[in-house]
């Protein structure tokens, strides 16, 4: 397989040193005059430890070479890998004109050229830019249908500048963003990687555009939170690397996929609490804490969300399958469902609650929720036979056969995601899936 790069920016001078390194003949396409000649002579246009080496050696053997022919470069190659910057606007917004440019460039050859060829994006762009931006340019210059006449595909980089050339031979993750049934482009991404241990997760198209977005977003929470943590650490003279040396120790939790999946707000004896309690010793001490602050009211959001999901289904009798902040236990102590219910009582609807670990009289007893002990039911089937809406906030599994059985015309706003089969009449709307 013969590969052609375009942009001979950071991405596309890494990915073509690894590739020519497994053994793929590589041309290097820019506009850019003098980084092509940089190439060309042997030297790289960027600095990356290992990249000049590699550059010298297959410019000289012939595998790897460098153009501002673009033409001449598709019809010579069997699969385009699309690197163009894409730099962010004044306002944020994402600058998606370079990678549009190069569609536009392939797809004009592509109009005449028989052979298949495969267009795979690279660059980081939103969920939807391949689907509004590249396949649209694509199609219009080439008069030809993506994912039946040429290929496409998305593959993220997750190349970290010092390290990108250990990155690509070693990464943690390995996305191929597949459009619709094009099996033809994740096939040859596959023997594009066949040298790479790491198994590649195939996922549609806007899922593998978000997921660099994500990674990013994430290292940034965590390089802040850490920093806000080191902060408040100095201000009582505590060594904050020794802290987090303690915190990446656990594996279990902490460095983990432990709390990474999406859903409803947190809740019981401990987080709030603790959060409460640093935010407050910052106070103390006059160090201003962002990232926790933005915790409490990003959990906020999570059960606005949930209620405006539930007054969106238009019914008035609510009915919900769990009580306590999360399943298997009795705990109510800050429930964001006991918050939920609250809310609802407060804006007028009917209730019918049910949790298999909190009875009518333990609720009667219980200071958190004594007030909601006249709308415990005995059962999940009770609570679905009262009502016309089901918030579904755990996952006992008390509540499938009822949820299986679910009549007809039922509204379900689903704050865990279960994986119960329900009735196809059935309104089904989960909270972030």
């Amino acid at each position: 397989m013969r590969i052609s790069i375009f942009g001979a920016g950071y991405v596309g001078c890494v990915s073509a040193a690894c590739l020519v390194l497994d053994g793929f003949n590589v041309a290097l396409v820019d506009p850019d005059a003098a980084k092509i000649a940089s190439i060309n002579s042997g030297k790289s246009p960027i600095y990356e430890p290992g990249l000049n080496e590699i550059i010298k050696s297959f410019i000289t053997n012939g595998m790897l070479s460098a153009t501002q022919q673009y033409e001449q470069a598709v019809l010579d190659s069997d699969l385009s890998l699309c690197c163009p910057g894409t730099p962010s606007r004044e306002d944020g917004s994402l600058e998606t004109n370079y990678v549009k440019d190069v569609a536009e460039q392939i797809g004009s050859v592509l109009k005449h050229k028989k052979a298949f060829h495969i267009v795979v994006i690279r660059s980081t762009v939103l969920p939807g830019t391949v689907e509004a931006v590249v396949i649209p340019a694509l199609e219009e210059k080439s008069g030809k249908k993506a994912g039946i006449d040429f290929g496409i595909a998305y593959y993220p980089e997750f190349l970290r500048e010092g390290t990108a050339i250990a990155d690509y031979k070693d990464p943690g993750a390995i996305v191929f963003g597949q459009y619709k049934d094009d099996t033809k482009s994740i096939e040859a991404l596959n023997a594009l990687c066949k040298n790479i241990a790491t198994k590649p997760h195939v996922i549609p198209l806007r899922s593998a555009e978000i997921v660099k977005y994500t990674n990013n977003c994430w290292h940034a929470v965590k390089i802040s939170f850490s920093n806000e943590i080191g902060n408040l650490c100095k201000s009582v003279d505590i060594d904050s690397h020794e802290v987090m040396e303690v915190l990446c120790s656990d594996k279990r939790l902490n460095i983990s996929s432990a709390y990474m999946k999406p859903g409803f707000a947190y809740g019981g004896s401990c987080l709030p609490k603790d959060l409460r309690a640093l935010r407050h010793f910052g106070k103390m001490e006059n160090v201003a804490t962002p990232m926790l602050d933005a915790a409490v009211s990003a959990n906020e959001y999570q059960l606005l969300r949930a209620f405006q999901l539930v007054k969106k289904t238009g019914k008035k009798k609510i009915g919900i399958l769990g009580i306590t902040f999360k399943s298997d236990t009795d705990d109510l102590r800050e429930s964001p469902l006991v918050a939920l219910a609250e809310k609802l009582l407060g804006k007028g609807f009917e209730l019918a609650i049910y949790d298999p670990n909190v009875s009518a009289k333990f609720a009667s007893d219980h200071n958190y929720i004594s007030h909601l002990a006249g709308y415990m039911k005995s059962s999940a089937g009770d609570v679905v036979s009262f009502s016309d809406a089901v918030v579904i906030g755990n996952k006992a599994k008390e509540n499938d056969a009822a949820l299986e059985t679910m009549p007809e015309g039922m509204s379900v706003v689903d704050l865990v995601r279960v994986k119960v089969p329900m009735h196809s009449s059935v309104a089904y709307e989960g909270l972030v899936w």
